[in-house]
């Protein structure tokens, strides 16, 4: 993970730098760069991002991105994956999606990579949270574990294989368990 140090930069002066693969965030006046993404991480991602979507895209209710840049309340982030209820999409001038997402979302996914650090993504969660996210999953492939974070409440975990996890109300015909999740590595 990349860290540029002892330099302060504003959101404004990152914004205008050219994006970086695998992408760099601006937090706490910091770029730091993403570590690369890992199979186990790919493979939930690449399934689960099009799970969503059949439940959501239809019906107009919402939308999941992957690796989305968000823009918010002083940071800059890239989510492995952001689902915004459908009316708070941001839209060009011409209706299209907008290349620029300067609100939370509504759920943000975060799936853990082996390089990556476990406390830097739950900060992550919580800044979403604090600025008006619903809910945060934080996918833990190698344990096979789902933290659910919702403002105000406690953290629920969810490890157990037929164990359904706790979805938004806007992906309530979701129904996935915890052996569903990680059988996609097996596939």
């Amino acid at each position: 993970m990349l860290q540029i140090k002892h330099q302060t930069i504003t959101l404004d002066e990152f914004m205008e730098l050219p994006e970086t693969n695998p992408a760099s965030e601006y937090i706490d006046e910091k770029i730091i760069q993403q570590p690369m993404a890992q199979g186990k991480h790919s493979g939930i991602q690449g399934e689960l991002v099009p799970a969503i979507n059949r439940i959501v895209k239809p019906k107009r209710i919402g939308r999941a991105f992957p690796e989305l840049r968000c823009t918010f309340g002083d940071h800059s982030t890239v989510p492995d994956i952001v689902v915004f209820i459908w009316s708070r999409i941001s839209r060009d001038e011409n209706g299209e999606i907008a290349n620029t997402f300067t609100i939370a979302p509504d759920w943000t996914i975060e799936i853990l990579s082996p390089a990556q650090s476990k406390t830097k993504v739950t900060k992550n969660i919580l800044h979403c949270l604090k600025h008006g996210t619903k809910m945060g999953w934080l996918i833990e492939p190698n344990e096979q574990t789902v933290f659910i974070y919702r403002p105000g409440q406690e953290i629920e975990v969810f490890d157990q294989p037929d164990e359904i996890i706790i979805v938004p109300s806007l992906a309530s015909e979701l129904h996935l368990t915890i052996k569903d999740l990680f059988a996609w590595l097996l596939e």
